[in-house]
C-alpha cells in the first residue's frame, strides 16, 4: 500500500469517529503494506482524554504484533500529534510517522514544538502534509457543524 492508501484509511476511521460525534481523527500502523493496527478518536463517547487515535492505533499493533517496540512501523494520522501521542510514539520506537493535517494550536511535530528533535532516545523521521486538504477538511467542516448545532458557552466563567 502506498503512503496515500495509508492515508485515505486514516480518514476513514476519522469519518467514522466524526460519525459518532468524536473530533475526526483517525489513525493506522502499518508494518510495510500490511495495517496492523488502527484507531479513531473516542474520547467524548469513552469520557476518557486516553482515547486518541494513535494511542488506539498503537494498543492494535502491539497486540497484533505481540510486542511493544514497533521499530518497523509507520504510523498515518489525519492530524499531527499532540504531546502525549507524541511520546507513545516515541515510547512505541516507530521509527516513521507520516500526518495529514498540522495542527498549530497541540500540534508537536512542528506546529507548537517537534518533540522528535529533542534528545530522546529515538526519534522518528517526521512527514507532514500527505492528503492534507482531504484532512483538514474533514476537521473543518465538522467543526463548523458542531458550531451550527450547539451555542458557544464559556465553561471558565460562572453562569449568571
Amino acid at each position: 500500500m502506498t503512503d496515500e492508501e495509508l492515508m485515505r484509511r486514516a480518514l476513514e476511521l476519522g469519518r467514522m469517529a466524526a460519525a459518532e460525534g468524536e473530533v475526526p481523527v483517525g489513525c493506522v500502523v502499518a508494518l510495510g503494506d500490511r495495517i496492523v493496527g488502527e484507531g479513531r478518536n473516542r474520547r467524548e463517547g469513552a469520557k476518557n482524554a486516553l482515547c486518541h487515535a494513535e494511542l488506539e492505533a498503537i494498543d492494535a499493533a502491539c497486540r497484533t504484533l505481540g510486542g511493544w517496540r514497533l521499530w518497523e512501523c509507520s504510523l498515518f494520522v489525519t492530524l499531527e500529534p499532540c504531546p502525549m501521542c507524541a511520546g507513545a510514539i516515541i515510547n512505541a520506537r516507530i521509527p516513521r510517522v507520516v500526518y495529514g493535517a498540522a495542527d498549530p494550536k497541540n500540534g508537536c511535530c512542528g506546529s507548537v514544538v517537534n518533540l522528535f528533535s529533542l534528545p530522546f532516545n529515538h526519534q522518528p523521521a517526521l512527514e507532514g502534509g500527505v492528503l492534507e486538504d482531504e484532512c483538514s477538511t474533514l476537521l473543518s467542516e465538522f467543526f463548523a457543524r458542531l458550531r451550527l448545532q450547539r451555542p458557544r458557552r464559556r465553561h471558565w466563567r460562572k453562569e449568571e
